[in-house]
């Protein structure tokens, strides 16, 4: 099994940055595949990004431009950088891990944008 833990989240001006931070229990080398996704009430979890067991990271289209994704191998972490945050990006964040056949989630963490 996967743990994943979320951190980072909080209340934040709009035009501010964030980052968020996915701690997992196993090597990130192992892993297939590990996402960002956001969910906000009455919503389905919609698909952020994702990184590759190799690195390779891609974006939704509405992602684009605003949100990076990176790792850290030796800390096992992937985190999420939110520029220019609008109130739109309001919503639980949830990170994933696809390890051999089955996908795990962490627990979220919320992030809010109001002044």
């Amino acid at each position: 099994q996967v743990q994943l833990v979320e951190s980072g989240g909080g209340l934040v001006q709009p035009g501010r940055s964030l980052r968020l931070s996915c701690a997992a229990s196993i090597r990130l080398s192992s892993i297939t595949v590990m996402g960002w996704y956001r969910q906000v009430p009455g919503k389905q979890r919609e698909w952020i990004a994702h990184i590759t067991s190799g690195g390779v990271t891609t974006y939704a289209d509405s992602a684009k431009g605003r949100f990076t994704m990176s790792r850290d191998n030796t800390k096992n972490t992937v985190y999420l950088q939110i520029d220019s945050l609008k109130p739109e990006d309001t919503g639980v964040y949830y990170c994933n891990a696809t390890w051999w056949r089955d996908t795990y989630w962490g627990q979220g963490t919320q992030v809010t944008v109001s002044s």
